[in-house]
């Protein structure tokens, strides 16, 4: 990955733009932004090279895949080696029900997003794929019941 350039305004209104809807041509794009198609196209290059921007992903009603509920899980470990935190770390990103993964600080270690087919679903998961693990000591679960995605990151302070 190349190195982080410094961002200015356009390239801010860039990932604004992107993040408001990622399928804008690159013509579109440079249009809102008021840069000539190809000094568009450079800017967004660099912004996927330096890691800046790092994907597009279209979103999907979990009920097309039969998704009737979602939770998150909160997890503590007994341990906190390395070893035993990786290690959960990857057998909870391998499991197919896990839509998100977050190493928090506070009472929980982990604050792990599943969507499942329903709440039978959601008890067997958290028997077999979590306190079964060795280095799980405690576990805490709360429905979701609406998600709203944001338009995006705008970080903490808004750039000039």
């Amino acid at each position: 990955m190349a190195a982080r350039p410094a961002l200015d305004r356009t390239d801010y209104e860039i990932l604004e733009a992107l993040q408001a809807d990622a399928r804008l041509s690159n013509k579109e794009l440079a249009q809102r932004v008021h840069l000539a198609p190809s000094s568009c196209l450079e800017r967004v290059r660099k912004l996927r090279e330096s890691g800046i921007l790092r994907g597009a992903h279209a979103e999907v009603d979990p009920a097309a895949f039969g998704v009737g509920l979602q939770a998150f899980i909160e997890v503590r470990l007994a341990k906190h080696s390395r070893r035993e935190v990786e290690a959960f770390r990857q057998h909870v990103l391998d499991l197919p029900e896990v839509q998100g993964l977050w190493h928090v600080s506070g009472q929980h270690d982990f604050l792990v997003q599943v969507a499942v087919r329903d709440s039978s679903h959601l008890r067997d998961l958290a028997v077999d794929q979590f306190t079964a693990r060795p280095e799980v000591v405690q576990l805490e679960t709360s429905l979701i019941f609406e998600h709203r995605r944001t338009p995006g990151f705008r970080g903490p302070e808004k750039h000039e």
